[in-house]
């Protein structure tokens, strides 16, 4: 069985696109991923488009081989965006070749360790705050954190993760300068940052309660030093994790031995040669694995790695719902899971896109037995939908001015 085609389609998921590949075999089998474009790495459905010649008219069941090649070919570039387009492109074929063997994808990856899926309630109150006009009810005070806190007990779920926001005038609004908003390239965050933190954080405990985990996600968004400065100032706050992104192991594993929660990093990192260093440095207490970027295949490979290394995965999931499923299989079959990431408010039409949906219980993804990755894109659905110019996170307009001095 070998490949007859590949092409990328694309439809409106409001504040961003949603990226999807179609893989056809020669028998007429349909092998779908989704990939993504907007969270700053624009143009991978051109890589993915100037690859796929190199995989069509290869054999579906052969997707290790078509990535060798692939990364053989681009090797001078390897990683970013060649590196996204790869993991799009062979994730599709694992989905090709799971349903060929009529089998759920997880049996490709070793089989399932677990059924249910531990989560966390991700860009919680975030969303709300950030795309009122796409998440509703609208959060603009810490009352709706605190609600929002009740909403994420009431619903089951054991976990949440937030983000840094901060109250200007009759608002909260993010604070996120590693994503140029506010345009703030010193990365230092201020006493008025800190204090807005901390607010945040106790307005979503006094709404969760005691039994409710507690995550939060620092991004790029400061140096060593306000990393630990952040750390010091939640030294109180009973969080499950605080997720870092840092471009040195070494920065990284000083911050892990002086921060009184655990530390988790690595949405960004691009095959075990660039998580190798981390692991060494024992940088981080989880790693958080992006199987949409890496492709799900090699998403094992690196789990295995902080596996040797005694380190615990999470996978980077805020994207579609087939996004979820592929996440889930991943899951599934790792031994040393955490915990897994997904976005709960959701776009008025999302189950508008996908064949399946999402069954969640108590917190936690039940798994899917069907053929592939369970789910796929509705296409009549995604094309009656085109995809909207500007979208995605280069699309934000960096807000004016600093921040409020000390």
């Amino acid at each position: 069985m070998k490949v007859r085609s590949i092409e990328t389609l694309h439809c409106d998921a409001g504040w961003r696109n949603y990226h999807f590949v179609k893989l056809t075999a020669e028998d007429g089998i349909v092998g779908w991923s989704e990939f993504d474009e907007g969270f700053g790495s624009p143009g991978v459905t051109a890589a993915i488009e100037r690859l796929a010649g190199r995989v069509v008219g290869k054999p579906v069941m052969e997707h290790e081989r078509a990535y060798a090649e692939l990364y053989a070919l681009t090797r001078p570039a390897a990683g970013g965006v060649v590196a996204e387009a790869m993991g799009a492109i062979e994730n599709a074929m694992l989905d090709a070749k799971a349903k060929a063997l009529e089998v759920p994808c997880y049996a490709l990856l070793g089989g399932k360790l677990r059924e249910r899926i531990p989560l966390y309630w991700s860009h919680c109150a975030t969303w709300r705050i950030n795309q009122p006009d796409f998440y509703t009810p609208a959060i603009t005070d810490l009352d709706g954190v605190k609600h929002m806190g009740e909403e994420v007990r009431e619903k089951g779920f054991r976990a949440l993760k937030t983000n840094i926001f901060v109250p200007r005038g009759d608002k909260l609004v993010g604070w996120r300068p590693g994503f140029a908003n506010p345009f703030y390239p010193e990365l230092n965050p201020d006493r008025a940052v800190l204090k807005g933190l901390q607010a945040h954080l106790e307005a979503f405990r006094d709404g969760a309660g005691s039994d409710i985990d507690i995550l939060l996600d620092l991004n790029f968004n400061a140096k060593t030093e306000g990393y630990l400065e952040i750390l010091r100032a939640t030294a109180d706050h009973d969080l499950f994790w605080v997720e870092i992104d840092s471009y040195s192991p070494e920065a990284l594993g000083l911050i892990r031995r002086r921060s009184p929660h655990p530390i988790s990093s690595g949405e960004t990192l691009f095959g075990i040669r660039e998580f190798l260093p981390y692991f060494r440095e024992q940088a981080m207490d989880v790693a958080i694995i992006d199987t949409i970027w890496n492709g799900v295949w090699q998403a094992m490979k690196i789990a295995a790695l902080a596996e040797a290394h005694e380190v615990n995965v999470a996978p980077h999931n805020f994207y579609g719902h087939l996004c979820s499923f592929m996440n889930a299989h991943f899951a599934a079959a790792v031994p040393n899971l955490r915990i897994m990431e997904i976005d709960i408010d959701r776009l008025p039409w999302d189950h508008e896109l996908f064949t399946n949906l999402p069954v969640i219980e108590k917190g936690e993804f039940v798994l899917s037995d069907a053929p592939g990755w369970g789910t796929e894109p509705n296409e009549a659905a995604v094309r009656a939908r085109p995809p909207r110019a500007g979208a995605g996170l280069m699309s934000y307009a960096p807000e004016q001015g600093r921040n409020p001095p000390r």
